[in-house]
Protein backbone atom coordinates (compact mmCIF):
# COMPACT_ATOMS: atom_id res chain seq x y z
CA UNK A 1 0.00 0.00 0.00
CA UNK A 2 2.48 2.43 0.72
CA UNK A 3 3.26 4.64 -2.38
CA UNK A 4 0.52 4.08 -3.89
CA UNK A 5 -1.44 6.99 -5.79
CA UNK A 6 -4.41 7.89 -7.98
CA UNK A 7 -5.82 11.16 -10.22
CA UNK A 8 -9.35 12.22 -9.92
CA UNK A 9 -9.92 13.53 -13.36
CA UNK A 10 -13.24 14.17 -15.26
CA UNK A 11 -14.58 15.19 -18.83
CA UNK A 12 -15.35 18.96 -17.84
CA UNK A 13 -15.30 21.45 -14.37
CA UNK A 14 -18.54 20.70 -12.44
CA UNK A 15 -18.31 17.36 -12.79
CA UNK A 16 -18.11 16.69 -8.58
CA UNK A 17 -14.59 15.89 -8.40
CA UNK A 18 -13.48 18.14 -5.41
CA UNK A 19 -16.11 16.91 -2.83
CA UNK A 20 -15.23 13.43 -4.34
CA UNK A 21 -12.00 13.96 -3.55
CA UNK A 22 -12.15 15.23 -0.03
CA UNK A 23 -14.94 12.85 0.25
CA UNK A 24 -12.23 10.10 -0.62
CA UNK A 25 -9.53 11.62 1.60
CA UNK A 26 -12.04 11.32 4.33
CA UNK A 27 -12.48 8.01 4.21
CA UNK A 28 -8.79 7.01 3.74
CA UNK A 29 -8.64 8.94 6.65
CA UNK A 30 -11.23 7.21 9.24
CA UNK A 31 -9.68 3.77 7.22
CA UNK A 32 -6.38 4.78 9.23
CA UNK A 33 -4.36 5.18 5.88
CA UNK A 34 -2.03 8.31 6.01
CA UNK A 35 -2.76 10.63 2.85
CA UNK A 36 -1.31 13.43 1.11
CA UNK A 37 -2.94 15.40 -1.57
CA UNK A 38 -2.43 17.26 -4.32
CA UNK A 39 -4.47 19.49 -6.93
CA UNK A 40 -3.54 19.50 -11.05
CA UNK A 41 -3.22 23.66 -12.09
CA UNK A 42 -2.59 26.64 -10.51
CA UNK A 43 -5.89 26.49 -8.27
CA UNK A 44 -6.01 27.85 -4.46
CA UNK A 45 -9.45 27.06 -3.52
CA UNK A 46 -9.44 23.16 -4.14
CA UNK A 47 -6.20 22.54 -1.85
CA UNK A 48 -7.69 24.67 1.06
CA UNK A 49 -10.24 21.66 0.90
CA UNK A 50 -7.66 18.78 0.70
CA UNK A 51 -6.14 21.05 3.85
CA UNK A 52 -9.40 20.98 5.58
CA UNK A 53 -9.67 17.53 5.73
CA UNK A 54 -6.46 15.95 5.95
CA UNK A 55 -4.91 18.60 8.73
CA UNK A 56 -1.80 18.82 6.37
CA UNK A 57 -0.82 21.31 3.59
CA UNK A 58 -1.81 20.29 0.45
CA UNK A 59 0.33 21.42 -2.91
CA UNK A 60 -0.14 22.03 -6.69
CA UNK A 61 1.62 19.73 -9.40
CA UNK A 62 1.58 21.82 -12.65
CA UNK A 63 3.67 21.21 -15.67
CA UNK A 64 3.84 24.53 -16.85
CA UNK A 65 4.89 26.23 -14.20
CA UNK A 66 7.72 23.05 -13.10
CA UNK A 67 9.88 20.59 -15.20
CA UNK A 68 9.18 16.76 -15.38
CA UNK A 69 12.18 15.91 -13.41
CA UNK A 70 11.01 18.43 -10.86
CA UNK A 71 7.13 17.29 -10.01
CA UNK A 72 8.46 13.41 -10.12
CA UNK A 73 11.19 14.61 -7.42
CA UNK A 74 9.00 16.25 -5.77
CA UNK A 75 5.91 14.02 -5.38
CA UNK A 76 8.26 11.34 -4.33
CA UNK A 77 10.02 13.05 -1.46
CA UNK A 78 7.07 14.36 -0.03
CA UNK A 79 4.81 10.80 -0.59
CA UNK A 80 7.44 8.31 0.53
CA UNK A 81 6.30 8.10 3.86
CA UNK A 82 1.96 8.52 3.35
CA UNK A 83 0.02 5.01 2.52
CA UNK A 84 -1.91 6.85 -0.84
CA UNK A 85 -1.76 10.19 -2.78
CA UNK A 86 -4.59 11.28 -3.80
CA UNK A 87 -4.46 14.03 -7.29
CA UNK A 88 -7.29 16.29 -8.10
CA UNK A 89 -7.64 16.93 -11.65
CA UNK A 90 -8.31 20.64 -13.27
CA UNK A 91 -10.85 21.06 -16.10
CA UNK A 92 -11.49 18.61 -17.91
CA UNK A 93 -9.06 15.62 -18.04
CA UNK A 94 -7.58 16.44 -21.01
CA UNK A 95 -7.71 20.19 -21.46
CA UNK A 96 -4.72 22.28 -20.78
CA UNK A 97 -2.83 25.48 -22.13
CA UNK A 98 -5.47 27.63 -24.44
CA UNK A 99 -7.99 24.44 -24.06
CA UNK A 100 -6.56 23.14 -27.40
CA UNK A 101 -3.48 21.17 -26.03
CA UNK A 102 -2.94 18.76 -23.40
CA UNK A 103 0.17 20.65 -22.26
CA UNK A 104 -0.25 21.21 -18.17
CA UNK A 105 -3.33 19.00 -18.17
CA UNK A 106 -4.25 16.43 -15.79
CA UNK A 107 -3.65 13.63 -18.68
CA UNK A 108 0.00 15.28 -18.72
CA UNK A 109 -0.04 14.78 -14.69
CA UNK A 110 -0.74 11.29 -15.08
CA UNK A 111 1.32 10.96 -17.47
CA UNK A 112 4.77 12.62 -16.22
CA UNK A 113 3.71 10.75 -12.34
CA UNK A 114 3.06 7.33 -13.77
CA UNK A 115 -0.75 7.86 -11.89
CA UNK A 116 -3.57 5.88 -12.82
CA UNK A 117 -6.85 7.64 -13.44
CA UNK A 118 -10.08 7.74 -12.45
CA UNK A 119 -12.46 9.09 -14.33
CA UNK A 120 -15.78 10.93 -12.71
CA UNK A 121 -18.61 11.18 -15.02
CA UNK A 122 -21.88 13.24 -14.96
CA UNK A 123 -24.41 10.94 -15.13
CA UNK A 124 -28.02 13.21 -14.56
CA UNK A 125 -29.97 12.86 -18.07
CA UNK A 126 -27.95 10.35 -19.37
CA UNK A 127 -27.71 6.57 -19.71
CA UNK A 128 -25.60 4.29 -22.62
CA UNK A 129 -24.30 7.52 -24.08
CA UNK A 130 -21.97 7.48 -20.86
CA UNK A 131 -20.46 4.45 -22.19
CA UNK A 132 -19.77 6.24 -25.41
CA UNK A 133 -18.48 9.22 -23.62
CA UNK A 134 -15.72 7.33 -21.63
CA UNK A 135 -14.39 5.20 -24.46
CA UNK A 136 -13.68 8.66 -26.14
CA UNK A 137 -11.77 9.16 -23.45
CA UNK A 138 -9.77 5.70 -23.30
CA UNK A 139 -9.04 6.00 -26.70
CA UNK A 140 -8.22 9.86 -27.35
CA UNK A 141 -5.07 9.50 -26.60
CA UNK A 142 -2.68 5.94 -26.85
CA UNK A 143 -2.05 6.08 -23.13
CA UNK A 144 -4.82 7.27 -21.29
CA UNK A 145 -3.92 6.11 -18.10
CA UNK A 146 -7.68 6.19 -17.39
CA UNK A 147 -8.37 2.40 -15.26
CA UNK A 148 -11.44 3.08 -13.70
CA UNK A 149 -14.54 4.99 -13.70
CA UNK A 150 -17.55 6.90 -11.44
CA UNK A 151 -20.68 7.51 -12.47
CA UNK A 152 -21.68 10.49 -9.90
CA UNK A 153 -25.37 11.71 -9.77
CA UNK A 154 -26.68 8.01 -11.18
CA UNK A 155 -28.65 5.80 -9.53
CA UNK A 156 -27.92 2.67 -8.52
CA UNK A 157 -30.21 0.81 -11.13
CA UNK A 158 -29.07 2.62 -14.28
CA UNK A 159 -25.59 2.23 -12.98
CA UNK A 160 -25.81 -1.57 -12.73
CA UNK A 161 -27.33 -1.69 -16.17
CA UNK A 162 -24.30 0.37 -17.16
CA UNK A 163 -21.37 -2.30 -15.28
CA UNK A 164 -21.04 -4.43 -17.98
CA UNK A 165 -20.70 -2.23 -20.98
CA UNK A 166 -18.55 0.07 -18.84
CA UNK A 167 -16.52 -2.84 -18.41
CA UNK A 168 -15.94 -4.36 -21.57
CA UNK A 169 -13.89 -0.80 -22.65
CA UNK A 170 -11.38 -2.72 -20.14
CA UNK A 171 -11.53 -0.52 -17.09
CA UNK A 172 -13.13 -0.79 -13.63
CA UNK A 173 -16.54 0.32 -13.24
CA UNK A 174 -15.96 1.68 -9.26
CA UNK A 175 -20.11 2.16 -8.41
CA UNK A 176 -22.35 5.14 -8.67
CA UNK A 177 -22.81 7.81 -6.66
CA UNK A 178 -26.69 9.49 -6.14
CA UNK A 179 -27.04 13.34 -6.17
CA UNK A 180 -27.20 14.44 -2.40
CA UNK A 181 -27.58 17.86 -3.01
CA UNK A 182 -26.78 18.79 1.05
CA UNK A 183 -23.26 17.43 0.31
CA UNK A 184 -23.00 20.19 -2.15
CA UNK A 185 -21.24 23.51 -1.64
CA UNK A 186 -22.07 26.45 -3.72
CA UNK A 187 -19.26 28.63 -5.92
CA UNK A 188 -18.67 32.21 -6.11
CA UNK A 189 -16.37 34.21 -9.03
CA UNK A 190 -13.49 32.39 -8.30
CA UNK A 191 -14.43 29.01 -7.56
CA UNK A 192 -15.93 26.97 -4.75
CA UNK A 193 -16.79 28.89 -1.41
CA UNK A 194 -14.08 28.64 0.65
CA UNK A 195 -13.58 25.85 3.74
CA UNK A 196 -14.28 28.22 6.82
CA UNK A 197 -17.80 29.41 5.23
CA UNK A 198 -19.34 26.24 4.52
CA UNK A 199 -21.59 25.26 7.55
CA UNK A 200 -20.61 21.70 9.14
CA UNK A 201 -18.07 21.05 6.67
CA UNK A 202 -16.86 18.10 8.85
CA UNK A 203 -19.96 16.43 9.10
CA UNK A 204 -21.23 16.75 5.72
CA UNK A 205 -17.60 15.07 4.04
CA UNK A 206 -17.78 11.96 7.10
CA UNK A 207 -21.55 12.02 5.68
CA UNK A 208 -20.21 11.78 1.90
CA UNK A 209 -17.28 9.80 2.96
CA UNK A 210 -19.60 7.31 4.69
CA UNK A 211 -22.19 7.17 1.05
CA UNK A 212 -18.82 6.24 -0.77
CA UNK A 213 -18.08 3.59 1.25
CA UNK A 214 -21.87 2.29 0.73
CA UNK A 215 -21.71 3.23 -3.20
CA UNK A 216 -18.25 2.72 -4.32
CA UNK A 217 -15.46 0.01 -4.45
CA UNK A 218 -13.44 1.49 -2.83
CA UNK A 219 -10.83 -1.84 -2.22
CA UNK A 220 -10.87 -1.95 -5.91
CA UNK A 221 -9.76 1.70 -6.17
CA UNK A 222 -6.93 1.03 -3.55
CA UNK A 223 -5.88 -1.74 -6.29
CA UNK A 224 -5.63 0.51 -8.66
CA UNK A 225 -3.81 3.36 -6.97
CA UNK A 226 -1.01 0.34 -6.04
CA UNK A 227 -0.45 -0.18 -9.74
CA UNK A 228 1.05 3.16 -10.10
CA UNK A 229 4.80 3.71 -11.33
CA UNK A 230 7.64 3.97 -8.99
CA UNK A 231 9.32 7.94 -8.70
CA UNK A 232 12.59 8.52 -8.33
CA UNK A 233 13.37 11.16 -5.26
CA UNK A 234 16.14 12.78 -7.10
CA UNK A 235 18.18 15.72 -5.50
CA UNK A 236 16.38 19.28 -4.11
CA UNK A 237 14.89 20.91 -6.78
CA UNK A 238 16.73 23.28 -8.58
CA UNK A 239 16.59 26.64 -6.69
CA UNK A 240 15.87 25.22 -3.30
CA UNK A 241 18.35 26.32 -0.99
CA UNK A 242 18.43 26.89 2.79
CA UNK A 243 19.36 30.22 4.83
CA UNK A 244 22.31 29.28 5.82
CA UNK A 245 24.82 30.25 2.97
CA UNK A 246 28.07 30.27 5.41
CA UNK A 247 31.35 28.87 5.17
CA UNK A 248 33.39 27.11 8.52
CA UNK A 249 34.28 30.22 10.94
CA UNK A 250 31.79 32.51 9.29
CA UNK A 251 28.74 33.91 10.93
CA UNK A 252 25.36 32.13 10.61
CA UNK A 253 22.77 34.54 9.49
CA UNK A 254 19.50 34.18 11.48
CA UNK A 255 16.28 33.83 9.65
CA UNK A 256 14.30 37.08 8.83
CA UNK A 257 10.56 37.26 9.20
CA UNK A 258 8.10 37.52 6.82
CA UNK A 259 4.92 39.09 7.73
CA UNK A 260 2.51 37.19 5.20
CA UNK A 261 -1.30 38.11 5.44
CA UNK A 262 -3.54 35.15 5.94
CA UNK A 263 -7.12 35.58 6.92
CA UNK A 264 -10.76 35.88 5.25
CA UNK A 265 -9.32 38.14 2.65
CA UNK A 266 -5.85 37.18 1.91
CA UNK A 267 -5.31 33.20 1.78
CA UNK A 268 -4.23 32.41 -2.12
CA UNK A 269 -0.98 31.55 -1.66
CA UNK A 270 1.20 28.52 -3.40
CA UNK A 271 2.18 26.12 -0.40
CA UNK A 272 5.73 25.56 -2.88
CA UNK A 273 6.21 29.26 -2.49
CA UNK A 274 6.41 29.68 1.11
CA UNK A 275 8.58 26.12 1.53
CA UNK A 276 10.83 27.99 -0.68
CA UNK A 277 11.31 31.42 1.12
CA UNK A 278 11.45 28.97 4.11
CA UNK A 279 14.30 26.65 2.92
CA UNK A 280 16.13 30.29 1.83
CA UNK A 281 15.97 31.71 5.48
CA UNK A 282 12.65 32.88 6.18
CA UNK A 283 10.49 32.84 9.04
CA UNK A 284 6.75 32.76 8.43
CA UNK A 285 4.85 34.66 10.68
CA UNK A 286 0.90 35.01 9.66
CA UNK A 287 -1.03 38.23 10.61
CA UNK A 288 -4.80 39.38 9.34
CA UNK A 289 -5.19 43.04 7.96
CA UNK A 290 -9.06 42.44 8.34
CA UNK A 291 -8.49 41.72 12.50
CA UNK A 292 -5.20 42.69 13.65
CA UNK A 293 -4.49 46.30 14.65
CA UNK A 294 -0.59 46.41 13.14
CA UNK A 295 2.17 44.39 11.53
CA UNK A 296 4.08 42.01 13.85
CA UNK A 297 6.79 44.31 15.24
CA UNK A 298 9.09 41.85 14.31
CA UNK A 299 8.59 41.78 10.46
CA UNK A 300 11.22 42.08 7.53
CA UNK A 301 9.32 41.59 5.05
CA UNK A 302 5.28 41.96 3.78
CA UNK A 303 3.94 38.96 1.81
CA UNK A 304 -0.06 40.17 0.50
CA UNK A 305 -1.59 37.17 -1.01
CA UNK A 306 -4.43 36.89 -3.25
CA UNK A 307 -8.09 35.92 -1.99
CA UNK A 308 -11.52 37.99 -2.09
CA UNK A 309 -10.80 41.44 -0.39
CA UNK A 310 -13.61 43.12 -2.43
CA UNK A 311 -15.75 40.59 0.33
CA UNK A 312 -14.34 42.70 3.23
CA UNK A 313 -13.53 45.84 1.70
CA UNK A 314 -15.78 47.73 4.52
CA UNK A 315 -13.56 45.79 7.34
CA UNK A 316 -10.42 46.43 5.42
CA UNK A 317 -10.88 50.05 4.95
CA UNK A 318 -12.19 50.59 8.78
CA UNK A 319 -8.67 48.96 9.66
CA UNK A 320 -7.32 52.41 9.75
CA UNK A 321 -4.17 51.09 12.52
CA UNK A 322 -3.75 48.37 10.00
CA UNK A 323 -3.63 50.55 7.01
CA UNK A 324 -1.25 53.20 8.49
CA UNK A 325 1.23 50.11 9.74
CA UNK A 326 1.57 48.90 6.12
CA UNK A 327 1.99 52.36 5.07
CA UNK A 328 4.63 53.71 7.30
CA UNK A 329 6.58 50.28 6.89
CA UNK A 330 6.86 50.70 3.14
CA UNK A 331 7.49 54.31 3.19
CA UNK A 332 10.55 53.21 5.80
CA UNK A 333 11.37 50.10 3.09
CA UNK A 334 10.05 47.63 4.10
CA UNK A 335 9.70 45.28 1.12
CA UNK A 336 6.49 44.14 -0.22
CA UNK A 337 5.06 41.17 -2.07
CA UNK A 338 1.88 41.55 -3.30
CA UNK A 339 -0.37 39.75 -5.62
CA UNK A 340 -4.10 40.02 -7.26
CA UNK A 341 -5.96 41.07 -4.09
CA UNK A 342 -2.37 41.89 -1.75
CA UNK A 343 -2.02 44.08 -5.09
CA UNK A 344 -5.25 45.76 -4.91
CA UNK A 345 -4.83 46.14 -1.03
CA UNK A 346 -2.27 48.98 -1.80
CA UNK A 347 -3.70 51.05 -4.03
CA UNK A 348 -5.97 53.65 -3.32
CA UNK A 349 -9.50 52.51 -3.52
CA UNK A 350 -11.16 49.20 -4.32
CA UNK A 351 -14.72 48.83 -4.92
CA UNK A 352 -16.25 46.47 -2.83
CA UNK A 353 -18.81 43.67 -3.73
CA UNK A 354 -21.76 45.87 -2.72
CA UNK A 355 -20.53 48.62 -4.84
CA UNK A 356 -19.08 51.10 -2.46
CA UNK A 357 -15.59 52.52 -3.32
CA UNK A 358 -13.36 52.04 0.03
CA UNK A 359 -9.88 53.81 0.43
CA UNK A 360 -6.94 51.16 0.83
CA UNK A 361 -3.35 51.54 1.90
CA UNK A 362 -2.92 54.16 -1.02
CA UNK A 363 0.45 52.77 -1.09
CA UNK A 364 -0.12 52.82 -5.08
CA UNK A 365 -1.59 54.42 -7.87
CA UNK A 366 -4.87 53.05 -8.58
CA UNK A 367 -8.37 52.35 -8.53
CA UNK A 368 -9.88 48.88 -8.53
CA UNK A 369 -13.03 47.54 -9.89
CA UNK A 370 -15.65 44.96 -10.70
CA UNK A 371 -15.94 44.48 -14.79
CA UNK A 372 -18.07 42.13 -14.53
CA UNK A 373 -16.13 39.53 -16.67
CA UNK A 374 -12.17 37.39 -16.33
CA UNK A 375 -9.96 39.90 -17.22
CA UNK A 376 -6.41 38.47 -18.53
CA UNK A 377 -6.88 34.75 -17.50
CA UNK A 378 -4.68 32.51 -17.24
CA UNK A 379 -1.23 31.26 -17.70
CA UNK A 380 2.01 33.90 -18.48
CA UNK A 381 5.05 34.34 -18.30
CA UNK A 382 6.59 37.72 -16.95
CA UNK A 383 9.85 39.36 -18.62
CA UNK A 384 11.31 42.41 -17.90
CA UNK A 385 13.06 41.69 -14.12
CA UNK A 386 16.35 42.31 -13.03
CA UNK A 387 16.36 38.16 -11.74
CA UNK A 388 14.57 37.25 -14.63
CA UNK A 389 11.68 35.39 -16.43
CA UNK A 390 9.26 33.88 -13.88
CA UNK A 391 6.02 32.05 -14.79
CA UNK A 392 2.46 32.59 -12.94
CA UNK A 393 -1.34 33.19 -13.46
CA UNK A 394 -3.93 35.26 -13.58
CA UNK A 395 -7.43 35.22 -12.22
CA UNK A 396 -9.55 37.98 -11.57
CA UNK A 397 -12.60 39.72 -11.91
CA UNK A 398 -11.75 43.23 -10.91
CA UNK A 399 -8.91 45.01 -12.64
CA UNK A 400 -6.96 48.48 -11.71
CA UNK A 401 -6.62 51.52 -13.09
CA UNK A 402 -3.04 51.47 -12.47
CA UNK A 403 -1.42 47.95 -13.12
CA UNK A 404 1.88 48.91 -14.01
CA UNK A 405 4.25 48.74 -17.05
CA UNK A 406 7.19 47.34 -15.05
CA UNK A 407 6.91 43.97 -16.85
CA UNK A 408 5.83 42.35 -19.82
CA UNK A 409 3.45 39.41 -19.75
CA UNK A 410 3.07 36.68 -22.19
CA UNK A 411 0.66 33.98 -22.58
CA UNK A 412 2.15 30.98 -23.82
CA UNK A 413 -0.98 30.25 -26.16
CA UNK A 414 -2.18 32.78 -28.51
CA UNK A 415 0.90 35.07 -28.15
CA UNK A 416 -1.04 37.43 -26.46
CA UNK A 417 0.99 40.38 -24.42
CA UNK A 418 0.41 43.38 -22.14
CA UNK A 419 2.45 45.85 -19.79
CA UNK A 420 1.71 44.96 -15.75
CA UNK A 421 3.43 44.98 -12.47
CA UNK A 422 4.93 48.11 -10.01
CA UNK A 423 8.55 48.15 -9.11
CA UNK A 424 8.82 50.48 -6.67
CA UNK A 425 12.14 50.41 -4.38
CA UNK A 426 11.49 47.59 -2.60
CA UNK A 427 7.71 46.99 -3.91
CA UNK A 428 6.74 44.29 -6.20
CA UNK A 429 3.08 44.25 -6.63
CA UNK A 430 0.18 43.06 -9.44
CA UNK A 431 -2.09 41.52 -10.70
CA UNK A 432 -0.24 37.83 -11.49
CA UNK A 433 0.12 35.01 -9.11
CA UNK A 434 4.19 34.24 -9.79
CA UNK A 435 5.37 30.56 -9.04
CA UNK A 436 8.38 31.24 -7.23
CA UNK A 437 10.16 27.43 -8.15
CA UNK A 438 10.01 28.89 -12.01
CA UNK A 439 12.87 31.53 -10.99
CA UNK A 440 14.30 31.05 -7.58
CA UNK A 441 15.78 34.54 -8.48
CA UNK A 442 12.53 36.57 -7.00
CA UNK A 443 12.25 34.32 -3.92
CA UNK A 444 16.07 35.06 -3.59
CA UNK A 445 16.29 38.94 -4.30
CA UNK A 446 13.20 39.27 -1.67
CA UNK A 447 14.93 37.65 1.21
CA UNK A 448 18.50 39.65 0.23
CA UNK A 449 15.74 42.66 0.39
CA UNK A 450 14.20 42.09 4.02
CA UNK A 451 17.99 41.23 5.34
CA UNK A 452 19.05 44.72 4.31
CA UNK A 453 15.88 46.26 5.64
CA UNK A 454 16.83 44.68 9.00
CA UNK A 455 20.50 45.83 8.77
CA UNK A 456 19.10 49.23 8.17
CA UNK A 457 16.39 49.17 10.88
CA UNK A 458 18.93 47.77 13.20
CA UNK A 459 21.23 50.64 12.31
CA UNK A 460 18.67 53.06 12.81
Amino acid sequence: MMGSRILIGAPGSGSGKTMLTCGLLTLLKERGLTCRSYKCGPDYIDPMFHRAVLGVESGNLDSYFSGETEICARLARETKDCDVAVIEGVMGYYDGLGGDSTRASSYEIASITKTPAILVINGRGAGLSLAALVKGFLEFQPDSRIAGVIANRTSPMMAERLRKPLEELGIAFLGCMPEVKELQVDSRHLGLRMPGEVEQLEEKLKNLAAEMERCLDIDRLLALAAECGELQPGDEENGFQTGDRTGPGQKKEQPVTVAVAWDEAFCFYYQENLQMLERMGARIRRFSPVHDRELPKEADGILLGGGYPELYGARLSGNLSMLESIEKAAEKGMPVMAECGGFMYLQQELEGTDGILYPMTGILDGSCRNTGRLGRFGYLELTGLDEGPVKGHEFHYWDSTCNGSSCRAVKPSGGKEWDCMVRKGRILAGYPHLYYPSNPGIARSFIEQCREYRRERTVC
